[in-house]
């Protein structure tokens, strides 16, 4: 009997999660499984469709519960290539002169990579130091350029996040906190 049952659970619980996948995302009119990567700077617009029977003719039995549309601002993001590091954050961290027995420093900055493919510094989100920020825009500064985005044949200026740690694989000293009672 109480195997019946956890039998009859487990089934109730499969067929409950086989149905609660959600709806279907389409970005720029590619259907992905997920849309938590894209950055927020990077969405034009985002349009919902309802799980109804239009939705479902025009996408499929997959559009059940719904379709998020999203659109970007680009067709093709930009991409940084340099001396084989394909990684921006990566290359900067080989730039930015900051040795070993320095203090760890922190730094957000949000750049913005223009049609020509030149990054420069639209914002200076966090800098736990003067010194070590000027490092790094002096390192974004002299950087190689990026193939720029690009939306119907055409380059795009678009946002992007840096946010690095240096010395590279030092912690950052936690913060003291005091409670008060």
């Amino acid at each position: 009997m109480m195997r019946s049952l956890t039998l009859a659970m487990l089934l109730l619980l499969c067929s409950v999660v086989l149905h609660a996948r959600g709806p279907l995302y389409v970005v720029n009119g590619r259907v992905v499984q997920s849309i938590d990567h894209i950055p927020q700077e990077d969405i034009r617009s985002i349009d919902v469709l309802p799980a109804n029977e239009q939705t479902i003719a025009t996408w499929g039995s997959d559009a059940s519960e719904g379709v998020i549309l999203v659109t970007l601002c680009y067709d093709t993001p930009a991409q940084f290539l340099s001396e084989g590091i394909a990684n921006y954050t990566d290359y900067l961290a080989t730039k930015v002169n900051w040795d070993d027995n320095m203090p760890a420093e922190r730094v957000s900055l949000r750049i913005a990579v223009d049609e020509e493919g030149r990054a420069t510094v639209s914002e200076v989100l966090e800098a736990t130091s003067r010194q070590y920020l000027k490092r790094v825009v002096r390192a974004i500064e002299a950087s190689p350029l990026w193939s720029p985005a690009m939306l119907d044949g055409a380059p795009v200026t678009t946002q992007h996040l840096v946010n690095l740690t240096l010395p590279v694989g030092k912690s950052m000293p936690r913060e003291q906190v005091v409670i008060v009672l």
